[in-house]
């Protein structure tokens, strides 16, 4: 028999030759009617931790699994700092030891397959986990079909970066290794997308690095849209510091990329192509494989999903948080996901219990950091309308005239908000 241990479960299981079926065997099913049931969290970012924590705080003899198979998260919220040479990739790092050390059961593997039917997973190594209530927060993959000539070989030339890791330190080389005059173009998808404002941040960020570094530079944006997130905030922080340095060509001007050439690191677009010195390829994007995997995904690559509980439009007992989810009008964020996480294990707690889970009132905020000390953000709120999430009253968004007091302490406060999700959600 398998013991319940915090102690991950790792590719020994093979070695001590524990077969799929005996793992299912040793890890009975507890119904409802039990004392204690189980519950697992497919993905350790904010979502999935963020969740993992929650439940265990509302019913300590609840089953906690979190199964993750990278041991340390690496945070893509001030991200764009490492790629300017702000920050240290270290400084992105958390691992899950707090979350087990608070009796969060950790497995360090991947999940390969889903049995709704059979409310069960199976991991690389062949354990197979039953479970009562199942949440995936797999974050976001990418639709390499949308964009012909990207895939992973090609994002070693011309890199995302949309996951933080090696693709962050690579464009950062890559950025390190331009000659002074260069151009760094960044290709952005339509949404919906990860974090929407983010790719804008990162051409105010990568612009400071050029100013004093390589001040002959250019930072070329080819987006797929016409409009977005904070755009006047942005366009006026970019003429105040920047000047000419940054030049944006939005969709109805041709800038959205339609394929890439990685031999010659060429973006394509609907009206001339692109051959910058570094080019920063963000492609669209899809809910985590391991969603599509589970039958949680639809026509769109999102994930349907009740917005009171979380719960699955498609796939019963199997709730869906963070990016992977069609949230409506809550963005795809660190925030949003934390948040999700945290309503989510309300309601998993309540279904459990046979109690009606609460309405969630979601609260959501966004911070861009364009130089050193200038910052701005936009908060919202959101609560379920039908079967999204809406906006709703008491939002608020920096002044476009606002002093630059106002934007040093909006930055300031980035960073205290960056310390207190990250302990809150790893600490």
């Amino acid at each position: 028999m398998i013991l319940m241990t915090t102690r991950p479960v790792t590719r020994r299981s093979a070695v001590l030759g524990i077969t799929a079926a005996a793992a299912a065997l040793a890890w009975p099913r507890l119904s409802r009617a039990q004392s204690t049931a189980r519950v697992v969290v497919v993905g350790g970012g904010f979502g999935g931790a963020a969740c993992a924590r929650a439940l265990k705080r509302a019913q300590a003899d609840l089953q906690v699994i979190l199964i993750e198979p990278n041991a340390v998260f690496t945070s893509c919220p001030f991200s764009n700092e490492v790629i300017a040479g702000l920050r240290d990739i270290e400084a992105q790092q958390f691992s899950h030891d707090k979350l087990a050390a608070n009796g969060v059961t950790m497995i360090d593997q991947a999940v390969t397959t889903i049995e709704p039917r059979l409310r069960s997973v199976m991991t690389a190594d062949g354990v197979v986990m039953p479970y009562d209530r199942l949440v995936l927060s797999p974050g976001i993959d990418f639709r390499f079909e949308a964009l012909p000539g990207y895939d992973d070989a090609a994002s070693e030339k011309m890199p995302h970066a949309w996951k933080a890791g090696a693709q962050t330190l690579l464009l950062r080389r890559q950025l390190e290794a331009m000659d002074d005059g260069g151009t760094v173009a960044i290709a952005i998808p339509a949404n919906p997308s990860r974090c929407p404002p983010a790719p804008y941040e990162r051409a105010s960020l990568i612009a400071h690095y050029l100013k004093t570094r390589k001040p002959r530079s250019k930072v070329l944006l080819l987006d797929a849209k016409d409009n977005f997130p904070q755009q006047r905030l942005f366009e006026k922080a970019w003429k105040e510091l920047y000047g000419d340095m940054i030049e944006r060509v939005g969709l109805s001007q041709g800038g959205r990329a339609t394929s890439v050439d990685p031999s010659t690191k060429t973006i394509i677009t609907e009206f001339g192509n692109y051959t910058p010195d570094v080019a920063n390829v963000i492609p669209p994007q899809r809910a985590g494989r391991i969603a599509e995997a589970a039958g949680a995904t639809d026509a769109t690559g999102w994930c349907p999903i009740d917005p009171v509980t979380f719960e699955s439009k498609l796939v019963k007992n199997v709730h869906v948080i963070g990016d992977a989810c069609l949230g409506g009008g809550i963005p795809k964020s660190a925030s949003a996901a934390s948040a999700q996480g945290k309503a989510c294990a309300a309601a998993i707690v309540a279904l459990l219990g046979s109690r009606a889970p609460e309405t969630p009132r979601l609260t959501g905020i966004c911070y861009n950091t364009v130089a050193p000390g200038y910052g701005f953000s936009l908060a919202g709120n959101y609560q379920p309308r039908g079967n999204i999430f809406a906006e709703v009253e008491g939002g608020a968004t920096s002044p476009v005239d606002a002093p630059r007091e106002l934007r040093a302490r909006e930055a300031t406060e980035a960073e205290r908000w960056f310390e207190t999700i990250t302990a809150d959600t790893f600490g």
